[in-house]
């Protein structure tokens, strides 16, 4: 039996509009991504340069890494755009009421 653990990580209100963010989230650093109503999560440091994707620039579903610009899709890590060749571990997402849940395991 497993259990699924949803952590509360911010308020809705402190989302950015058709943007990303970068927040800590039971330790780990986190990107959450707003696209229209839609909202992602994936780890918040590039798999190709190490840098912080939340200093990215947001392109529809694509976020760009400001190091070498290579680019994922936010919505399931994949690597769209060299150097990027390794995809970003991306996690479930869900909105209660005013707060922003993620879910890590």
């Amino acid at each position: 039996m497993s259990t699924t653990t949803w952590i509360d990580a911010l308020a809705t209100d402190a989302l950015p509009t058709d943007d990303v963010i970068g927040i800590e989230v039971d330790g780990r650093d986190i990107a959450l991504y707003t696209v229209g109503d839609a909202v992602y999560a994936t780890d918040n440091l590039c798999t190709h340069g190490h840098a912080r994707l939340c200093d990215g620039f947001l392109e529809g579903h694509e976020i760009e890494c400001p190091l070498h610009q290579g680019k994922f899709d936010v919505r399931d890590g994949k690597p769209t755009c060299e150097p990027a060749t390794e995809p970003l571990r991306h996690y479930p997402v869900k909105i209660e009421g005013s707060r922003v849940f993620v879910r890590l395991d």
